[in-house]
């Protein structure tokens, strides 16, 4: 399936709050020289609370267009509506795009059965396989363990991202769903340690800004050259938590502007980022090498 560097890609916007496409064009360029893995569009960290249903279809659908087959598309479909989920995920079903990430319920703190019911009819629907997104501390509720062996049984469910921040379920879940279940974190930094656990891959916040150094410290852990891993890994720590220093994806909208990258635009309730925050930002992008 999909393993290394995984970006979850922001979705640049105008000032005004307008979707970029051109934007979007020209940041997956950059995410196929840098050698990213594949691209995670129009999940949390590409505002998808905040497209409207029009916006989340053509978002998808330019990102597949400009991928052009040269990495993988992932298209967050999820919702805390199962009806609404399986509406959207239909309507882009046959843009070409590779799979699906699917984000627990949120706001309603669904049962565990229910999670199951979720999940299990979205991918009774689709026909691309359905990576689960576990991330309790947005959502308020849990995918468990025993919960997620459950939904692997299911032919079109391969992996989950596992955005807890918790490594020691690497181990659980691959006891509970076996090898050919992928692991992926959702925790940029923990991913290093979740890697060398026995995970495929990171979808990742900080490879929006340094693309071409999580691609390499991905492949260093997979490929167990531990000490090269930890060296990169070092230099991006700073990103790591300081892309979280406000909401995500508010600084990293803001790290890519100083990059020169992307315009800051974003959506209410977002705002720009506070000027306070903002040398503590562009520290983290010097200690990457990605400022002088």
């Amino acid at each position: 399936m999909f393993n290394g560097s995984l970006v979850a890609i922001i979705t640049p916007m105008t000032a005004d709050g307008a979707v970029d496409f051109d934007g979007l064009g020209r940041l997956i360029d950059m995410h196929v020289d840098a050698g990213t893995d594949g691209i995670v569009v129009a999940g949390t960290t590409g505002e998808s609370a905040t497209l409207t249903k029009t916006e989340h279809v053509a978002v998808i659908e330019a990102a597949v267009k400009y991928a052009k087959g040269r990495l993988p598309v992932i298209a967050g479909t999820g919702s805390n509506s199962t009806a609404q989920t399986i509406e959207l995920s239909e309507r882009v079903d046959s843009l070409g795009v590779d799979a699906y990430l699917i984000v627990t319920p949120y706001y309603n703190k669904p049962p565990q059965q229910g999670l199951v019911e979720h999940f299990s009819a979205v991918a009774d629907a689709v026909t691309k396989p359905v990576m689960l997104y576990n991330v309790p501390g947005r959502t308020g509720v849990d995918l468990l363990p025993a919960t997620v062996a459950r939904l692997s049984d299911h032919p079109r469910i391969f992996g989950i991202k596992e955005a807890t921040g918790d490594v020691s379920r690497v181990g659980q879940l691959r006891e509970l769903c076996g090898d050919d279940f992928y692991l992926y974190s959702g925790d940029d930094p923990t991913a290093r340690e979740f890697l060398i656990a026995g995970g495929h891959g990171v979808v990742s916040v900080t490879a929006n800004v340094a693309p071409a150094a999580m691609a390499a410290m991905c492949k260093a852990v997979l490929g167990r050259e531990l000490e090269l891993a930890t060296e990169i890994d070092d230099t991006l720590a700073g990103l790591h938590h300081d892309l979280f220093v406000e909401s995500n994806p508010i600084p990293v909208k803001w790290a890519l502007e100083r990059l020169g990258l992307a315009e800051a635009g974003i959506r209410l309730p977002l705002v720009r980022m506070d000027a306070a925050s903002e040398p503590v930002v562009e520290a983290a992008l010097k200690r990457a090498g990605l400022l002088s």
